[in-house]
């Protein structure tokens, strides 16, 4: 699983393996899912990260398993 923030063009992306991408879609404004050939979700892209929180903190991003 890969995490990615890019300031610039302002968004996160989540990616869960390196499987093909064969469609993305954009399920709700500014949030693209990319599905591989057996359509499982396979990555999560979330576009205009920095109007989604007014506490984002990009540069302590916290990771949790429960």
């Amino acid at each position: 699983m890969k995490l990615n923030v890019d300031r610039e063009a302002d968004a996160l992306y989540l990616r869960l393996d390196d499987s093909e991408i064969v469609e993305s879609e954009e399920v709700s404004p500014g949030v693209v899912l990319d599905y591989n050939a057996a359509h499982e979700v396979i990555g999560v892209e979330l576009l205009h990260l920095s109007k989604r929180s007014s506490d984002l903190n990009l540069s302590a991003l916290e990771f949790e398993t429960v």
